[in-house]
């Protein structure tokens, strides 16, 4: 269904002059196989050769382009040493560098006597100029084959910058125009260039100002990138909300024994984000919400007491979570409360089987289940409501759009949907993410929790915070102990954590337990309820898997390299201390030498423990992609957006697709289709589906 005007961009890069099959390999492995990718690949950076002082005058640092004379090949005698060619201008002396070259090329290319334009890195060595295999050496008229710019790409191993920009020019010149879905008003305000002119601009730059951020051609992309985002959330939003939904509003009175059953007040953000949610079933309209709350903030309760509503108004409710152990603490937090008043609950996970399963199925398509809670098994084909009427998305950015709809369409009638998630969101990456849902904030913590103390240790003080958790474990201390983020390797992870769990369990005996993502359900469960238990004190694990049980024993938090981790992953991990009554520490490991972005956010990690401003520094000091891990969620990736300079874009773009959605909504109009050339193009024709299939 990708328009005709499209077919080159979605073309092989294999078709590009130069890549053979293993170019196309380290391509595949650097950003994928087509030339879309490569385009929407940018530079980073410049290489300016325009800079061409005489010897006298040049800075060794830099990238310097000299005319000199060849003077002398000084071939050397033993293959280890350098081979050097001697060079001269009239204001002085440089040497060129080589290890291991074919001496017969080196004397065809720089002839003694000749003169040769030479462009490379100048450095001083022992006094005197010289430069290590030139980047370029060519005859002065042959000067125009050297490019005076050259841009910097990001690159992986076995793959030249050389070749990527031959790539990126040979693509530029097989991609056609495409229509223009901007609108024109906004083309004339900011004099944005066309789509392909910026994508030339960026890849074939006259000056660094082409490839800044901040640049006409860079915003340009930015809007593309963030419209097609936010149209494909506002078709999607639109057609959930046409779904006619149903008014579930009941009697409160399960609602007020839940909270009489509560061993605590609500806080006003609570009873806040509970309003916002009534207000919304008891609506026609499907609801669509999503309910922000830093960890312990009291999501769970405000979402049960949403059931309770629900239930009153004679619908079922699922809760669906990403991960069996986030699933088993729901059904621990809510089985007290909800026996408490009579609400019926199940899990459902990958690991029921058989007749208990059956069993399950059949009480929940009879109407004999209030609220299920469980993992993706929920949205299996053979999973069937009686009357499903409200679904609440636990860590919603784990989620993608298609699963959200898949869980809707278990319905007969449009159903309410409630998003949650732990992970506070910066407000740009919000408009983004979630740019189809209304947002309720919880920022208030729960009265009388105390604040966790973060201390920031350097390494080489391992064995004496090691010595201290011991001291804590005999008093009968629980403590986590998260290994280094190694890199995007499970494995390297593991070795890690493993490492580790040996050196504690040599120090500890059994007193230690690890746990870590390739292992299986009940030999992970089984280590979880030993340290629930007590029958464990200290629990060692990777970054792989999500330590969401709750141990409000558990009082000592250990994230050793910390500042390989991004905040908001150091505050989810800190999270799982500081839930019980006692006072709890969370000690983050550092090396003994970090730079200035590692120490900027371990400070704020020991200064704050608000979610909200921790998650608005990480977007700060990342950028958008990394801060939500849109590799492992269901987020889209964004390429061109820097959502720190294009902030600005976001809101616009929302404005936009709304008002687009509300004129438009089939996409009809000679925008209308321009704009779903922009859908298939950034990979977002979620929406162009769901318009079809209605």
């Amino acid at each position: 269904m990708r328009p005709e005007a499209l077919f080159e961009y979605f073309a092989d890069v294999e078709r590009l002059p130069g890549i053979g099959k293993r170019n196309r390999v380290a391509l595949e492995r650097l950003f994928g196989n087509r030339l879309v990718d490569l385009l929407f690949h940018l530079p980073t950076g410049l290489v300016d050769r325009r800079y061409r002082p005489k010897l006298s005058d040049a800075s060794p640092g830099g990238i310097v382009t000299v005319e000199v004379t060849v003077d002398e090949h000084a071939i050397a005698r033993n293959r280890r040493m350098p081979y050097r060619v001697h060079c001269h201008d009239d204001t002085g002396e440089l040497t060129l560098v080589f290890f291991n070259p074919r001496a017969d090329w080196l004397q065809r290319q720089l002839p003694e006597g000749e003169r040769r334009i030479i462009s490379g890195k100048l450095e001083d060595y022992n006094g005197k100029l010289q430069i290590t295999h030139p980047d370029y050496m060519v005859d002065p008229e042959s000067a125009d084959e050297m490019p005076a710019l050259e841009t910097i790409y990001p690159l992986t191993a076995g793959l030249s910058g050389k070749i990527l920009r031959k790539a990126a020019k040979a693509a530029l010149a097989m991609v056609p125009p495409l229509p223009e879905w901007h609108d024109k008003a906004l083309m004339e305000r900011d004099k944005l260039p066309a789509f392909t002119d910026a994508l030339n601009f960026v890849h074939q730059p006259t000056g660094f100002e082409d490839i800044a951020p901040a640049s006409l051609a860079r915003r340009r992309l930015a809007c593309d990138e963030l419209l097609a985002t936010q149209l494909a959330l506002a078709i999607v939003r639109d057609r959930t909300r046409r779904k006619r939904g149903r008014a579930l509003s009941g009697d409160g009175r399960l609602v007020k024994q839940l909270l009489a059953a509560l061993p605590y007040q609500l806080t006003g953000d609570q009873q806040s984000a509970l309003k916002e949610i009534a207000t919304d079933l008891a609506s026609e309209k499907a609801m669509l919400r999503l309910m922000q709350g830093d960890v312990g903030s009291g999501k769970t309760v405000v979402a049960l007491l949403a059931v309770a509503s629900a239930v009153e108004a004679g619908v079922q409710t699922a809760l669906l979570a990403p991960t069996e152990i986030l699933a088993n603490q729901h059904l621990e937090t809510i089985a007290p409360l909800a026996e408490a008043v009579g609400l019926r609950i199940a899990l459902l996970t990958g690991r029921n089987k058989g007749k208990p399963r059956k069993a399950l199925l059949e009480a929940l398509a009879a109407g004999e289940i209030d609220l299920l809670i469980g993992t993706h098994a929920i949205i299996q084909d053979d999973v069937a409501f009686k009357d499903l009427g409200f679904a609440i998305i636990d860590e919603q950015h784990r989620f993608g759009v298609q699963q959200r709809l898949t869980l809707a369409g278990k319905a007969e009638r449009g159903v309410d949907v409630l998003g949650m998630t732990a992970t506070p969101i910066p407000r740009t990456l919000t408009l983004t993410a979630y740019g189809d849902m209304d947002v309720s904030l919880i920022r208030e913590k729960p009265p009388g929790r105390k604040p966790v103390d973060t201390r920031v240790v350097a390494l080489d003080r391992l064995a004496d915070v090691a010595a201290g958790i011991g001291r804590a474990v005999q008093a009968g201390a629980r403590a986590y102990w998260v290994c280094p983020l190694v890199e995007e390797s499970e494995l390297m992870d593991l070795a890690a954590a493993e490492e580790r769990y040996g050196s504690l369990k040599h120090m500890f005996g059994d007193r230690v337990g690890l746990v870590h993502g390739k292992m299986k359900g009940p030999e992970k469960d089984a280590v979880m309820e030993m340290f629930q238990r007590g029958d464990i004190s200290i629990l060692v694990s990777t970054t792989v898997i999500e330590v969401g049980v709750n141990v409000p024993e558990a009082t000592i938090m250990v994230i050793e390299q910390a500042e390989r981790f991004g905040l908001a992953q150091l505050h989810q991990l800190r999270g799982r201390v500081g839930r019980g009554d006692a006072q709890s520490i969370c000690i983050l490991l550092r090396a003994n030498d970090v730079g200035e972005v590692a120490r900027s956010r371990l400070k704020i990690m020991r200064e704050t423990e608000d979610g909200f401003l921790i998650a608005e520094e990480d977007l700060r000091l990342r950028g958008g992609g990394e801060v939500l891990g849109t590799k492992q969620s269901g987020l889209p990736e964004f390429n061109l957006v820097d959502f720190t300079e294009h902030a600005d874009l976001i809101e616009l773009a929302r404005d936009d697709a709304r008002m687009i959605v509300a004129k438009d909504p089939e996409l009809k109009s000679e925008r209308g289709q321009a704009l779903r050339h922009l859908l298939y193009l950034f990979e977002r024709d979620e929406g162009v589906r769901l318009m079809q299939s209605g």
